[in-house]
């Protein structure tokens, strides 16, 4: 990052945090930097496995279904438990069941582990759609749950993205909206309490920042690619500058047209334009798409001329050249002048422009984004930033497509660390009789990047070994487990 993270505070090591669904490391990077240190990660894929033990010095283990039920405890003892687990759909059967009603769901098992250890501090991720309306249920089984369990908690989600954070926060230029669920144990005997608080707060770090004041190349940094080998693992193929090409030559040739105009805002779709003489609807069409249909044939209809000389040119309706897909474009860049100083997505959907200030999510798919100006795309190294993660942070040995993925898959380090520093702030009066982990997480920097940019300052590895019995109290079937030494 361009700010200055000189910073020679080492955070102390006084808490200890479990990594569940831990991907390649996202939630430690955030803790460790907070003064945590991890005495247990799970993670099902091998892939992200390696990439978390190269970097963090621990193996993660493997299923968590067969690591925490209600005959066999393996998670050791731990005051911060976090993850980022798959949303699943619960049963109907009303919220009176508490943990019955998430049985047979990877939610049951996070439960599980809280029932057994109860650890101080919940933070638990998942994707803005678990706080929508189609999973309601899911929700409030969530919230009665964690309730159920001791637990302060919100009714109401946080839902935050790493672009609306100031950059000296550790916010980072990429829209990725994610709802966070803060849960801190209510102390035993405790009677004065409001177990249904407001979210944990963040205006301190979104204050005086707007996300248009993004600047990739600045902000980033995009990187400066000095070899071939480089330059070739992010080339655009023929194909993909044809298309751009194509594209940049309508959004100059409409500018030049519409003069002081604005590009449309809809999407556009050439297989759609017909005049608006010959223009049909099918009956049972959706409104939305029955407006663009028009909003097209009109476009179409005004600019014809100019827009066949366009197509006939770029031989834009030739399938070989051009599939269905890449002949839409949704223009979302407002008065920026040409194609190629945007960033651009290739969607199933079309190509979709934006300015080039801060990028769409990263994705668990093949859908990297572009930048216009360098013709090509996203780094690795690049999409590790946008998550937060350190430039000593590799991915050495495996494939680009793979690192990507798991990127895609990952939460974004510097939201997770404002979010646990909020819930503290939160919930302090909670936690008197925590100092330790209240004294680490309130002192430590305003952001994680002074921490994470030196290696030496991150906790790495630790002990696996762990020998601890399930009280019968909260285990249906007594069991001693042990960890196995890391590999």
């Amino acid at each position: 990052m361009e700010m200055s993270v000189q910073s020679n505070k080492v955070p102390t090591m006084s808490f200890k945090f479990v990594d569940l669904f831990a991907g390649i490391g996202g939630f430690h990077a955030a803790l460790a930097s907070l003064g945590g240190t991890c005495v247990y990660a799970s993670e099902i894929d091998k892939d992200a496995s390696e990439i978390y033990l190269r970097n963090w010095g621990r193996r993660p283990k493997g299923d968590i279904t067969q690591l925490a039920n209600d005959d066999v405890m393996d998670v050791p003892p731990h005051d911060v438990l976090v993850g980022g687990f798959p949303c699943q759909p619960f049963s109907k059967s009303g919220l009176q069941k508490g943990m019955e009603e998430v049985r047979g769901t990877l939610f049951w098992n996070i439960a599980r582990i809280i029932e057994v250890h109860q650890p101080t501090l919940v933070l638990l991720e998942n994707v803005r759609n678990l706080a929508g309306p189609r999973h309601i249920h899911e929700w409030n089984v969530i919230i009665h749950t964690l309730r159920e369990l001791g637990y302060r908690v919100s009714d109401e989600p946080l839902i935050v993205s790493p672009h609306q954070i100031h950059p000296n926060f550790g916010g980072r230029p990429q829209v990725r909206e994610r709802v966070f669920i803060a849960a801190t144990k209510i102390p035993v005997g405790s009677s004065k309490f409001n177990s249904s608080p407001v979210v944990p707060d963040l205006s301190k770090v979104m204050k005086d920042w707007m996300p248009q004041d993004w600047n990739l190349a600045k902000h980033l940094p995009l990187e400066k690619l000095t070899t071939q080998s480089k330059k070739a693992e992010v080339a655009l193929n023929e194909s993909e500058f044809r298309w751009i090409d194509a594209w940049d030559d309508f959004v100059v040739t409409m500018r030049k047209k519409l003069k002081d105009e604005t590009l449309p805002g809809f999407p556009i779709w050439v297989d759609e334009w017909v005049h608006i003489d010959e223009l049909v609807i099918p009956y049972g069409t959706p409104d939305w798409k029955a407006t663009f249909l028009r909003k097209n044939s009109e476009f179409y209809t005004k600019h014809q001329k100019t827009l066949d000389a366009w197509m006939k040119r770029n031989k834009i309706k030739e399938e070989n050249l051009f599939p269905p897909s890449r002949r839409k474009l949704e223009w979302q860049a407002q008065e920026t002048k040409t194609l190629k100083e945007t960033i651009m997505h290739f969607r199933p959907s079309g190509i979709r422009a934006k300015k080039p200030t801060y990028v769409p999510a990263l994705v668990a798919i093949t859908q990297t984004s572009t930048i216009g100006k360098q013709g090509r795309r996203l780094t690795v190294r690049e999409a590790a930033r946008l998550q937060g993660l350190p430039d000593w942070f590799d991915f050495v040995g495996q494939n680009n497509s793979a690192s990507y993925k798991q990127l895609g898959n990952g939460v974004n380090v510097g939201v997770v660390y404002n979010v646990l520093k909020a819930q503290v702030l939160r919930d302090v009066d909670l936690l008197a009789g925590k100092p330790a982990l209240l004294r680490s997480v309130i002192d430590s920097p305003d952001n994680p990047d002074e921490v994470l940019h030196d290696y030496s300052k991150v906790h790495h590895g630790g002990s696996e070994d762990a020998i601890f019995e399930v009280s019968a109290a909260t285990k249906p079937k007594t069991a001693v487990t042990k960890n196995s030494k890391l590999a």
